[in-house]
């Protein structure tokens, strides 16, 4: 059985950034207005251009890579399930979540994530 169609374009995308490293494709997959829930923030990062600059608040150095284990989708939703490893300087955290986004026209209009460690998360990432 193929792919939901979103479910194709995540795992295209995943396969993208996981192999080059290259953010580029993942950010062209977002909606401009794309509303992004982050683990341990209050409020949503709301637009592509604020998401760009979030993830240069990272510092030079700091990096998030991932392997995607699953992706399963229908019409309006895509979850995707993957190992993230985080580094910052010499600090590294390796977590699971569950990615959730809402797609429109093939594009991620919201997002959200659930991890296995919400806590230790938000203390490498300073929450």
């Amino acid at each position: 059985m193929a792919d939901h169609p979103n479910a194709a374009k995540v795992r295209e995308i995943a396969e993208r950034t996981e192999q080059s490293g290259d953010m580029t494709a993942a950010f062209e997959s977002l909606a401009d207005d794309v509303v992004w829930h982050e683990i341990g923030r209050d409020e949503p990062i709301r637009g592509k251009q604020a998401l760009m600059e979030r993830f240069v608040q990272l510092g030079e150095g700091g990096t998030i890579t991932s392997e995607t284990h699953d992706v399963v989708a229908n019409d309006e939703h895509t979850i995707q399930l993957l190992t993230a490893t985080a580094t910052i300087g010499d600090r590294q955290l390796v977590y699971r979540t569950a990615e959730i986004y809402h797609m429109r026209d093939g594009l991620v209009t919201e997002r959200w994530a659930f991890s296995d460690d919400t806590q230790r998360i938000i203390d490498f990432f300073g929450g």
